[in-house]
C-alpha cells in the first residue's frame, strides 16, 4: 500500500491509498472553500445514560445530487469535488462532520460537552455507478488496509474512545450520495451498541468465542475460509443479517495479519452478492459495519467483527423500525434467521 496525503483549501485532511503500480496523486485542491463548521454539541441524556450529539450544520449537507455532480467522482476540468484528481481508494475528513477537533470556544456545561472527535469519508472506487459487491480482491485489501490505517490514526485522536468503520447503502437506509462510499467515525464516546457488548463481557470474558464456535459448528453458515467465517446469527434481529467473523481474537483491523486481510474478501464478496441476488431490485439497501474494541476498553476480551444487514423483507416490503424497535430498541424479527440462512445459500455465486 502507498499513501499520500495531502490537505484541501479549507484545511481539512485527504489521503490516497493506492497500490504500488499506481501513478503518483500530486493534483491539488483549486476551490476556495469556507472554513469547516464548529464541533457539535454532546447533551447527556440521563434517564438512559446516553450521550446524543446535536450537530445542527448537518442540515446543509449535500442531499442526493445528479450523478453529474456527485462530490465524490474524481474532479474533471469544469467541475471540482471533494477529490482534487484520480484515485482507487481515497479518505477524507467530512466536510459536515457529527464530531470533529474544532472545539475552541464550544459552550460546555453539565450534561454539555463539544462533540470533540473525527468524521471521515471512504469512496471504495472512483466508479460512481460501481458498488463494494464489485470490486477486485486487490481493492477490497487495499480498503481494508485503509481501514485499519485510519482506525489506528483515529484512536490516536484527542477525544476519540471508539471507532467505527461503516458503509450505508441504498436510498431506502437514507444514503444521500449514490457513489460508492462508507464513512468512519471517531465517537467522544463508547456507544450505547457496545456498551452492551462490555456489559456481557464483565459477566463472560469468553462470549464472544463462544458463539463464534457455536455458530461454526451449527447450520446457519454461508462461507468460511481458514480465517472466517460468515453466518446469520441465531438471534437475528433484522431480516436478513450476516457477521463476519475473524477465527483469531483481535480487538479491531489493526490487529489483523496480512494473510488475515487477504482472506477477507473471498468470504465477504460472496455475501454482498448473494445479498443482492435475493431479490428482483436495483438495488439492496444495506448497512454494513465494523465492530470495534473501544480504545481504552476490552482489548484482550473483544472480538472484532462486522454485521451487515437489510431493511428489505421482501421483494416489495421493508422492515421498518416502528413502535417497538424505534420507541423500546425492542426487536421483533419477521424472517426466521434458518429461512434466511438458506435463501442466502441458495442465492451464493457458483464456483
Amino acid at each position: 500500500m502507498r499513501r499520500t496525503p495531502i490537505t484541501l483549501s479549507d484545511g481539512r485532511e485527504l489521503i490516497y491509498f493506492d497500490l504500488p503500480s499506481d501513478p503518483p496523486r500530486e493534483t491539488r485542491d483549486v476551490r476556495d472553500l469556507p472554513e469547516p463548521p464548529q464541533a457539535s454539541e454532546l447533551r447527556y441524556d440521563e434517564p438512559r445514560g446516553e450521550w446524543v450529539a446535536i450537530a445542527a450544520h448537518r442540515q446543509a449537507r449535500t442531499f442526493q445530487p445528479p450523478a453529474s455532480e456527485c462530490p465524490l467522482d474524481p474532479s474533471r476540468p469544469g467541475f471540482a469535488t471533494e477529490i482534487p484528481g484520480p484515485y482507487r481508494v481515497v479518505t477524507f475528513e467530512n466536510r459536515f462532520p457529527s464530531f470533529s477537533q474544532r472545539i475552541e470556544g464550544s459552550p460546555t456545561g453539565p450534561g454539555l460537552r463539544p462533540g470533540q472527535g473525527r468524521c471521515e469519508v471512504v469512496c471504495f472506487t472512483p466508479r460512481h455507478d460501481g458498488s463494494f459487491a464489485d470490486l477486485p480482491h486487490e481493492d477490497v485489501r487495499l480498503v481494508m488496509d485503509a481501514w485499519a490505517d485510519r482506525t489506528e490514526a483515529l484512536s490516536a485522536t484527542p477525544g476519540v474512545e471508539q471507532v467505527f468503520p461503516f458503509e450505508n447503502r441504498g436510498e431506502e437506509i437514507g444514503v444521500t450520495l449514490a457513489h460508492p462510499h462508507g464513512q468512519i467515525y471517531g465517537y467522544p464516546y463508547v456507544t450505547p451498541h457496545t456498551a452492551q457488548h462490555l456489559a456481557a463481557l464483565e459477566r463472560d470474558a469468553d462470549v464472544f468465542t463462544r458463539l463464534l464456535d457455536r455458530e461454526r459448528a451449527g447450520g446457519r453458515v454461508l462461507v468460511s475460509n481458514d480465517h472466517w467465517t460468515a453466518f446469520v446469527p441465531y438471534a437475528s434481529r433484522w431480516p436478513f443479517e450476516v457477521h463476519v467473523y475473524p477465527h483469531r481474537r483481535v480487538p479491531d483491523l489493526t490487529a489483523l495479519t496480512p494473510a488475515e486481510r487477504d482472506a477477507f474478501a473471498p468470504v465477504y464478496l460472496p455475501v454482498l452478492k448473494a445479498l443482492n441476488c435475493l431479490f428482483d431490485v436495483p438495488e439492496m439497501p444495506y448497512i454494513a459495519g465494523w465492530n470495534q474494541a473501544p480504545v481504552r476498553l476490552a482489548r484482550d476480551t473483544y472480538h472484532l467483527h462486522l454485521q451487515l444487514f437489510t431493511i428489505r423483507r421482501a421483494a416489495t416490503k421493508l422492515k421498518y423500525l416502528a413502535g417497538s424497535e424505534s420507541a423500546m430498541g425492542a426487536f421483533v424479527n419477521d424472517v426466521r434467521p434458518e429461512q434466511a440462512a438458506a435463501l442466502l445459500r441458495s442465492a451464493l455465486p457458483q464456483p
